[in-house]
């Protein structure tokens, strides 16, 4: 856990600063799954104090995850450029945040826990669909295999469900 001290900016007024920090995870967690970090750069912070116990967190950074394609599983390099600009609060005597309605699950008093901002962000960024290209033909669904590499063989016609019953009459007209 990385924790910044931040009681500094919050008590000067107009007060900048700026930190570059290495981000120490190695994989991410979504969805119930968890998925490699493969490339990424150090988190770029600048704090500005605007106000008494306020300040201004803007920030980026980059990242490579290694997410498995929707479609047809295969592994897929999904880069993600975080770009981040949120207001902090500083607790108030009785350590809890003055704005009521900000979550700030991020902050322990003064410090500002780098780690799960940042995975916080990486949530809210994370993509919705991955596919490995946008044609993608996916998985075989009898055999699994990936029909990207080609066909595979297997049977794959649907009869329409609504037709069963007419094909029940011509079953039934044939003689065994």
């Amino acid at each position: 856990m990385m924790l910044i001290s931040l009681a500094d900016v919050f008590t000067s007024e107009g007060k900048d600063r700026r930190e570059s920090i290495p981000f120490e995870p190695d994989r991410v967690s979504y969805m119930g799954n968890s998925y490699k970090i493969c490339e990424k750069s150090p988190v770029n912070l600048i704090f500005t104090n605007i106000g008494i116990g306020k300040i201004l967190l803007q920030g980026q950074m980059r990242l490579v995850l290694e997410i498995p394609c929707d479609r047809c599983l295969q592994v897929v390099h999904v880069p993600l450029a975080l770009k981040f600009e949120q207001e902090i609060f500083a607790p108030d005597l009785s350590g809890q945040v003055e704005s009521g309605d900000e979550q700030q699950n991020f902050m322990l008093g003064y410090e500002l826990n780098v780690e799960a901002f940042v995975k916080g962000e990486i949530l809210i960024n994370m993509p919705v669909k991955v596919l490995c290209k946008p044609d993608c033909k996916g998985i075989c669904k009898q055999c699994g295999h990936n029909l990207n590499e080609g066909e595979c063989g297997c049977d794959t016609f649907v009869p329409d469900p609504r037709m069963a019953s007419i094909k029940d009459i011509f079953n039934a007209g044939k003689e065994v």
